[in-house]
């Protein structure tokens, strides 16, 4: 039987890079699920949907298959049987999953995608749903959260090594609209599993928060918060 972990939190608590560790380390796969929306998003440019039509997407999505494998290491994305790595990070793409992400409809697909992955494979996930939605018997949940000016300085710091002027009250004013956008949306919420152990990276390296995680997993009977 394959094995799960979910991790779940909110913006910038580090998710997807604890996540990545996480799957090297257990010898898991990590699925990007943010590349599987994008992977969605260019299926409905190829059949020529429009953003702003959700009947159509409602229904296109529906026979569109898309996975994720690890092949020498590195991560790739298949839709309908072909390789759309590449495709997917383009930018167009990127707009048309914001708009088609929405859609109720193109979220149950992917969760039963996604769910079909993880019955056949270990993998670790991240998101904001699933300990709660995506992978409700997932082995271990772990739910990542920082404070909201930590999270802040990472993004500020991000975003200035890259020669981005910004403000960090700005950022971190951000940061807490969309928490609550996030937790009080009506299709899978940001939520904690009742069964996830809370972890506060706030004071914590990335090397340290994985090897919590590893921790965790080895001693899946350890479900309490530290």
């Amino acid at each position: 039987m394959s094995k799960k972990i979910a991790i779940d939190g909110p913006a910038g608590a580090g998710k997807s890079t604890i996540a990545k560790i996480v799957a090297k380390e257990l010898g898991f796969i990590y699925v990007d699920t943010g590349a599987m929306y994008r992977a969605m998003a260019l299926y409905m440019i190829n059949n020529n949907i429009d953003a702003s039509d959700s009947e159509k997407i409602s229904a296109t999505c529906q026979s569109a298959d898309i996975t994720i494998r690890h092949e020498g290491g590195v991560q790739r994305v298949y839709l309908n049987g072909e390789d759309v790595s590449e495709l997917v990070r383009k930018e167009e793409v990127g707009k048309m999953a914001s708009a088609s992400s929405v859609n109720g409809d193109v979220r149950k697909k992917l969760v039963e995608l996604q769910q079909k992955l993880a019955q056949t494979t270990d993998v670790v996930m991240d998101g904001r749903d699933i300990g709660t939605v995506v992978l409700p018997d997932a082995d271990l949940k772990v739910f990542l959260t920082a404070s909201s000016r930590v999270r802040a300085e990472r993004r500020y710091k991000e975003l200035t090594e890259k020669g981005e002027i910004c403000d960090i009250d700005a950022i971190e004013k951000d940061i807490i609209d969309r928490d609550y956008r996030d937790s009080h949306r009506e299709i899978s919420p940001l939520k904690q599993a009742e069964d996830a152990v809370l972890v506060d990276t706030s004071d914590m390296t990335i090397d340290e928060v994985a090897g919590k995680i590893v921790d965790l997993y080895n001693n899946v009977g350890a479900k309490s918060s530290f």
